[in-house]
């Protein structure tokens, strides 16, 4: 009996453990940036958002995120900034068509805040990114929010400039089923 016992608890164990985390659907999301050039905040939009979303807070082992959005998408309102910005000394749109996110791991910190660790690619450049967020659960609907900070010459965007900061403020807000 006992080993029938310590048989199921391991099987039981292992279920939990590896579980697999449903696959979330993105239903709306929001990525904004904020950088200053000649000390005036220029704010901006990416759009064109693909994710493949799978978190559990109770299983963040098992948790991933992969999502990207689309560079020809930037948008400052400015029409003549846009186009500077899809050139070759930024975004080089034509070659690089997309910025990706895939997630190392996850930490759950108090509530429902967490940080998420995160490999972030910008035209070929990857770095290593702690992205603190907070993650809410309303019925069938699951947001993610929250806001860091890049350097912007870690990813060849832009080249070293006196009057543009070197500090890229990026707000994320995604709304998902589940």
């Amino acid at each position: 009996m006992k080993k029938i016992s310590l048989v199921f608890l391991f099987v039981l164990f292992n279920a939990i453990c590896f579980a697999q985390v449903k696959t979330q659907t993105v239903t709306r999301s929001s990525i904004l940036f904020h950088i200053k050039n000649l000390g005036i905040t220029v704010d901006g939009t990416l759009a064109g958002f693909k994710g493949e979303i799978k978190f559990d807070e109770a299983n963040l082992t098992g948790s991933s995120i992969l999502a990207s959005v689309e560079t020809n998408t930037i948008d400052t309102d400015n029409g003549t900034r846009n186009d500077h910005l899809k050139s070759d000394s930024y975004f080089d749109v034509t070659k690089y068509p997309s910025i990706t996110l895939k997630s190392v791991s996850f930490k759950h910190i108090a509530g429902n805040k967490f940080t998420g660790t995160f490999n972030l690619t910008i035209k070929d450049k990857t770095n290593t990114v702690t992205i603190p967020f907070t993650y809410t659960e309303t019925g069938s609907v699951a947001e993610f929010k929250g806001e860091f900070q890049i350097e912007r010459t870690d990813y060849g965007v832009g080249g070293h400039s006196l009057v543009m900061s070197n500090d890229v403020i990026i707000d994320h807000d995604l709304t998902t089923s589940k």
